[in-house]
Protein backbone atom coordinates (compact mmCIF):
# COMPACT_ATOMS: atom_id res chain seq x y z
CA UNK A 1 0.00 0.00 0.00
CA UNK A 2 1.30 3.47 -0.89
CA UNK A 3 0.70 6.63 1.11
CA UNK A 4 -0.39 8.51 -2.00
CA UNK A 5 -3.31 6.08 -2.44
CA UNK A 6 -4.78 7.30 0.85
CA UNK A 7 -4.28 10.92 -0.18
CA UNK A 8 -5.94 10.16 -3.52
CA UNK A 9 -8.91 8.55 -1.80
CA UNK A 10 -9.40 11.48 0.59
CA UNK A 11 -9.19 13.93 -2.30
CA UNK A 12 -11.88 11.96 -4.13
CA UNK A 13 -14.04 11.77 -1.00
CA UNK A 14 -13.77 15.55 -0.66
CA UNK A 15 -14.31 16.51 -4.32
CA UNK A 16 -16.73 13.80 -5.46
CA UNK A 17 -15.10 13.93 -8.90
CA UNK A 18 -12.42 11.71 -10.44
CA UNK A 19 -11.45 14.42 -12.96
CA UNK A 20 -11.25 17.20 -10.35
CA UNK A 21 -9.25 15.07 -7.94
CA UNK A 22 -6.89 13.92 -10.69
CA UNK A 23 -6.25 17.58 -11.49
CA UNK A 24 -5.69 18.42 -7.82
CA UNK A 25 -3.27 15.51 -7.50
CA UNK A 26 -1.46 16.46 -10.75
CA UNK A 27 -1.93 13.10 -12.47
CA UNK A 28 -3.98 12.01 -15.46
CA UNK A 29 -7.48 10.72 -14.77
CA UNK A 30 -6.65 7.15 -15.92
CA UNK A 31 -3.63 7.08 -13.58
CA UNK A 32 -5.72 8.43 -10.71
CA UNK A 33 -8.42 5.81 -11.32
CA UNK A 34 -5.80 3.05 -11.32
CA UNK A 35 -4.50 4.23 -7.94
CA UNK A 36 -8.00 4.20 -6.43
CA UNK A 37 -8.51 0.66 -7.77
CA UNK A 38 -5.13 -0.34 -6.34
CA UNK A 39 -6.22 0.86 -2.89
CA UNK A 40 -9.50 -1.05 -3.24
CA UNK A 41 -7.59 -4.18 -4.26
CA UNK A 42 -5.31 -3.83 -1.22
CA UNK A 43 -8.29 -3.40 1.11
CA UNK A 44 -10.33 -6.09 -0.63
CA UNK A 45 -13.47 -3.91 -0.84
CA UNK A 46 -14.98 -1.37 -3.22
CA UNK A 47 -14.67 2.18 -1.88
CA UNK A 48 -16.46 3.94 -4.75
CA UNK A 49 -19.96 3.21 -6.06
CA UNK A 50 -19.41 3.16 -9.83
CA UNK A 51 -23.06 2.43 -10.64
CA UNK A 52 -24.18 6.01 -9.99
CA UNK A 53 -23.32 9.53 -11.04
CA UNK A 54 -22.13 11.84 -9.54
CA UNK A 55 -19.43 9.87 -7.77
CA UNK A 56 -20.19 8.72 -4.24
CA UNK A 57 -18.55 6.40 -1.75
CA UNK A 58 -19.84 2.97 -0.83
CA UNK A 59 -20.69 2.20 2.79
CA UNK A 60 -17.21 0.71 3.11
CA UNK A 61 -15.74 3.88 1.62
CA UNK A 62 -17.59 6.08 4.11
CA UNK A 63 -16.45 3.83 6.94
CA UNK A 64 -12.84 3.95 5.74
CA UNK A 65 -12.70 7.76 5.39
CA UNK A 66 -12.23 8.52 9.09
CA UNK A 67 -9.54 5.90 9.71
CA UNK A 68 -7.72 7.05 6.54
CA UNK A 69 -7.56 10.64 7.83
CA UNK A 70 -6.38 9.40 11.24
CA UNK A 71 -3.75 7.14 9.67
CA UNK A 72 -2.34 9.92 7.50
CA UNK A 73 -2.21 12.32 10.44
CA UNK A 74 -0.45 9.75 12.62
CA UNK A 75 2.10 8.92 9.92
CA UNK A 76 2.92 12.57 9.29
CA UNK A 77 3.13 13.31 13.01
CA UNK A 78 5.47 10.34 13.47
CA UNK A 79 7.67 11.55 10.65
CA UNK A 80 7.79 15.05 12.10
CA UNK A 81 8.72 13.56 15.49
CA UNK A 82 11.64 11.49 14.22
CA UNK A 83 12.83 14.35 12.02
CA UNK A 84 12.94 16.47 15.15
CA UNK A 85 15.39 13.99 16.68
CA UNK A 86 17.56 13.86 13.58
CA UNK A 87 20.95 15.50 13.83
CA UNK A 88 20.83 18.63 11.69
CA UNK A 89 24.10 19.98 10.35
CA UNK A 90 22.71 23.49 10.05
CA UNK A 91 19.56 25.49 10.70
CA UNK A 92 18.86 25.82 6.97
CA UNK A 93 15.20 25.70 6.02
CA UNK A 94 14.41 23.36 3.13
CA UNK A 95 12.24 25.14 0.55
CA UNK A 96 10.58 23.20 -2.28
CA UNK A 97 9.96 25.37 -5.34
CA UNK A 98 8.76 24.80 -8.93
CA UNK A 99 11.52 25.47 -11.47
CA UNK A 100 10.09 28.77 -12.75
CA UNK A 101 9.78 30.29 -9.28
CA UNK A 102 13.26 29.05 -8.39
CA UNK A 103 14.77 31.09 -11.23
CA UNK A 104 12.43 34.06 -11.40
CA UNK A 105 10.78 34.88 -8.08
CA UNK A 106 12.69 33.23 -5.24
CA UNK A 107 16.04 35.08 -5.41
CA UNK A 108 14.45 38.54 -5.34
CA UNK A 109 11.94 37.60 -2.65
CA UNK A 110 14.67 36.17 -0.43
CA UNK A 111 16.79 39.31 -0.88
CA UNK A 112 13.87 41.50 0.19
CA UNK A 113 13.13 39.22 3.14
CA UNK A 114 16.70 39.55 4.42
CA UNK A 115 16.34 43.33 4.67
CA UNK A 116 13.45 42.99 7.15
CA UNK A 117 14.15 39.64 8.83
CA UNK A 118 17.89 39.06 8.56
CA UNK A 119 19.78 36.09 7.20
CA UNK A 120 17.65 33.07 6.25
CA UNK A 121 19.81 29.99 5.63
CA UNK A 122 17.95 27.94 3.03
CA UNK A 123 18.37 24.83 0.94
CA UNK A 124 16.38 25.07 -2.27
CA UNK A 125 14.91 21.98 -3.93
CA UNK A 126 13.44 22.65 -7.40
CA UNK A 127 11.11 20.35 -9.30
CA UNK A 128 7.78 20.19 -11.07
CA UNK A 129 4.63 21.25 -9.21
CA UNK A 130 3.54 17.69 -8.41
CA UNK A 131 6.90 16.72 -6.92
CA UNK A 132 7.33 19.82 -4.76
CA UNK A 133 3.77 19.58 -3.41
CA UNK A 134 4.41 15.94 -2.57
CA UNK A 135 7.62 16.95 -0.79
CA UNK A 136 5.61 19.09 1.61
CA UNK A 137 2.86 16.48 1.99
CA UNK A 138 5.44 13.79 2.79
CA UNK A 139 7.46 15.92 5.20
CA UNK A 140 10.45 16.35 2.91
CA UNK A 141 10.68 20.14 3.20
CA UNK A 142 9.88 22.95 5.62
CA UNK A 143 8.25 25.31 3.14
CA UNK A 144 6.54 25.05 -0.23
CA UNK A 145 6.54 28.01 -2.61
CA UNK A 146 4.12 27.64 -5.52
CA UNK A 147 1.66 29.34 -7.82
CA UNK A 148 -2.09 29.41 -7.25
CA UNK A 149 -4.99 30.27 -9.52
CA UNK A 150 -8.69 29.56 -8.86
CA UNK A 151 -8.99 27.75 -12.21
CA UNK A 152 -6.20 25.34 -11.23
CA UNK A 153 -5.73 25.30 -7.44
CA UNK A 154 -3.06 23.21 -5.75
CA UNK A 155 -4.96 21.06 -3.26
CA UNK A 156 -3.62 21.01 0.28
CA UNK A 157 -5.76 20.15 3.30
CA UNK A 158 -6.33 23.46 5.16
CA UNK A 159 -6.69 21.56 8.43
CA UNK A 160 -3.09 20.43 8.10
CA UNK A 161 -1.39 23.12 6.01
CA UNK A 162 -1.18 26.86 6.54
CA UNK A 163 -0.63 29.26 3.66
CA UNK A 164 0.37 32.87 3.02
CA UNK A 165 -0.02 34.89 -0.15
CA UNK A 166 3.33 36.52 -0.94
CA UNK A 167 2.70 38.22 -4.28
CA UNK A 168 0.65 38.38 -7.45
CA UNK A 169 2.39 37.31 -10.65
CA UNK A 170 1.26 38.64 -14.03
CA UNK A 171 1.40 36.19 -16.97
CA UNK A 172 1.27 37.58 -20.51
CA UNK A 173 2.81 37.07 -23.96
CA UNK A 174 6.19 38.56 -24.84
CA UNK A 175 8.20 39.15 -28.01
CA UNK A 176 11.75 40.31 -28.75
CA UNK A 177 11.64 44.07 -29.34
CA UNK A 178 12.92 43.66 -32.91
CA UNK A 179 9.81 41.61 -33.80
CA UNK A 180 7.17 43.51 -31.85
CA UNK A 181 6.45 46.07 -34.59
CA UNK A 182 5.94 43.56 -37.37
CA UNK A 183 2.32 42.95 -38.39
CA UNK A 184 2.63 39.14 -38.55
CA UNK A 185 3.57 39.00 -34.86
CA UNK A 186 0.47 40.82 -33.60
CA UNK A 187 -2.09 38.84 -31.63
CA UNK A 188 -4.40 37.17 -32.46
CA UNK A 189 -2.58 36.41 -35.72
CA UNK A 190 -4.44 34.99 -38.68
CA UNK A 191 -5.22 31.61 -40.18
CA UNK A 192 -3.16 32.54 -43.23
CA UNK A 193 -0.15 33.69 -41.15
CA UNK A 194 -0.19 32.13 -37.65
CA UNK A 195 2.27 33.50 -35.10
CA UNK A 196 5.24 31.21 -34.29
CA UNK A 197 4.52 29.93 -30.78
CA UNK A 198 6.76 28.69 -27.95
CA UNK A 199 4.76 26.51 -25.55
CA UNK A 200 5.12 24.83 -22.16
CA UNK A 201 4.96 21.04 -21.93
CA UNK A 202 1.60 19.38 -21.17
CA UNK A 203 2.41 18.51 -17.54
CA UNK A 204 3.38 22.00 -16.38
CA UNK A 205 1.36 24.44 -14.30
CA UNK A 206 2.16 27.34 -16.63
CA UNK A 207 0.79 25.35 -19.58
CA UNK A 208 -2.53 25.30 -17.73
CA UNK A 209 -2.32 29.04 -17.16
CA UNK A 210 -1.63 29.73 -20.85
CA UNK A 211 -4.46 27.41 -21.91
CA UNK A 212 -6.75 29.32 -19.55
CA UNK A 213 -5.74 32.63 -21.14
CA UNK A 214 -6.31 31.30 -24.66
CA UNK A 215 -9.64 29.70 -23.72
CA UNK A 216 -10.93 32.91 -22.13
CA UNK A 217 -9.75 35.28 -24.85
CA UNK A 218 -12.65 36.84 -26.79
CA UNK A 219 -10.90 36.06 -30.10
CA UNK A 220 -9.24 32.79 -31.13
CA UNK A 221 -5.46 32.99 -31.38
CA UNK A 222 -3.80 31.69 -34.52
CA UNK A 223 -0.54 30.15 -33.32
CA UNK A 224 1.91 27.78 -35.02
CA UNK A 225 3.80 25.64 -32.52
CA UNK A 226 7.57 25.88 -32.98
CA UNK A 227 8.97 24.62 -29.70
CA UNK A 228 7.80 22.96 -26.49
CA UNK A 229 9.57 22.59 -23.14
CA UNK A 230 8.79 22.21 -19.44
CA UNK A 231 11.33 24.89 -18.51
CA UNK A 232 10.42 28.59 -18.56
CA UNK A 233 14.12 29.51 -18.75
CA UNK A 234 14.47 27.48 -21.94
CA UNK A 235 11.33 29.10 -23.32
CA UNK A 236 12.81 32.53 -22.57
CA UNK A 237 16.07 31.64 -24.30
CA UNK A 238 14.18 30.63 -27.45
CA UNK A 239 12.14 33.84 -27.23
CA UNK A 240 15.30 35.96 -27.01
CA UNK A 241 16.71 34.13 -30.02
CA UNK A 242 13.66 35.20 -32.03
CA UNK A 243 12.03 31.82 -32.49
CA UNK A 244 8.54 32.91 -31.48
CA UNK A 245 6.09 34.39 -29.02
CA UNK A 246 6.00 33.03 -25.45
CA UNK A 247 3.78 33.53 -22.42
CA UNK A 248 5.89 34.15 -19.32
CA UNK A 249 5.49 35.36 -15.72
CA UNK A 250 6.58 39.00 -15.47
CA UNK A 251 9.33 38.17 -12.96
CA UNK A 252 10.90 35.75 -15.46
CA UNK A 253 11.62 38.54 -17.97
CA UNK A 254 11.88 41.58 -15.68
CA UNK A 255 15.57 42.19 -16.49
CA UNK A 256 15.06 41.73 -20.22
CA UNK A 257 12.09 44.13 -20.23
CA UNK A 258 14.09 46.70 -18.25
CA UNK A 259 16.97 46.44 -20.74
CA UNK A 260 14.56 46.83 -23.66
CA UNK A 261 15.28 43.40 -25.14
CA UNK A 262 11.75 42.10 -24.67
CA UNK A 263 8.32 43.78 -24.81
CA UNK A 264 4.84 42.67 -23.84
CA UNK A 265 2.60 41.63 -26.72
CA UNK A 266 -1.14 42.06 -26.99
CA UNK A 267 -3.67 43.71 -24.70
CA UNK A 268 -4.92 42.66 -21.26
CA UNK A 269 -7.28 40.08 -22.80
CA UNK A 270 -4.20 37.89 -23.36
CA UNK A 271 -3.08 37.90 -19.70
CA UNK A 272 -4.02 36.75 -16.22
CA UNK A 273 -2.87 37.16 -12.62
CA UNK A 274 -1.94 34.25 -10.38
CA UNK A 275 -0.83 34.25 -6.75
CA UNK A 276 2.53 33.19 -5.36
CA UNK A 277 1.86 31.32 -2.13
CA UNK A 278 4.00 29.93 0.68
CA UNK A 279 2.87 26.89 2.69
CA UNK A 280 3.98 25.04 5.79
CA UNK A 281 2.81 21.95 7.65
CA UNK A 282 1.23 23.01 10.95
CA UNK A 283 2.88 19.99 12.62
CA UNK A 284 6.36 21.31 11.77
CA UNK A 285 7.37 23.32 14.84
CA UNK A 286 11.02 24.04 14.08
CA UNK A 287 11.74 27.27 16.02
CA UNK A 288 13.44 28.98 13.07
CA UNK A 289 10.50 28.14 10.82
CA UNK A 290 7.92 29.46 13.29
CA UNK A 291 9.93 32.64 13.81
CA UNK A 292 10.05 33.26 10.05
CA UNK A 293 6.37 32.46 9.61
CA UNK A 294 5.34 34.86 12.39
CA UNK A 295 7.46 37.57 10.77
CA UNK A 296 5.83 37.06 7.37
CA UNK A 297 2.35 37.07 8.90
CA UNK A 298 3.16 40.28 10.78
CA UNK A 299 4.34 41.88 7.53
CA UNK A 300 0.78 41.71 6.29
CA UNK A 301 0.97 38.65 4.07
CA UNK A 302 -2.52 37.26 3.46
CA UNK A 303 -3.37 34.01 5.22
CA UNK A 304 -4.89 31.67 2.63
CA UNK A 305 -5.86 29.01 5.16
CA UNK A 306 -4.48 26.23 2.94
CA UNK A 307 -5.30 25.62 -0.72
CA UNK A 308 -8.64 24.39 -1.95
Amino acid sequence: MELKWLEDFLSLADSGSFSRSAEQRHVSQPAFSRRIRALEAWLGVALVDRSTFPTRLTEAGEAFKGPAVDLLNRLHAARALVRGHQAIASDALVVAVPHTLAFAFFPGWLARLKTTFGEVPTRLVAGNVHDVVMMLAEGGCDLLLCYHHPAHPVWLDPARFEGLRLAVEHVRPYLPRRLAGLARWQLPGSAAAPIPFLRYGPNTYLRRMVDTILDRAPRPAHLALQYETDMAESLKAMLLAGHGLAFLPASAVAREVERGEVVAAGSSEWSLDMEVRLYRDRANTRPELLRLWQHLAAQGQQDTGGAR
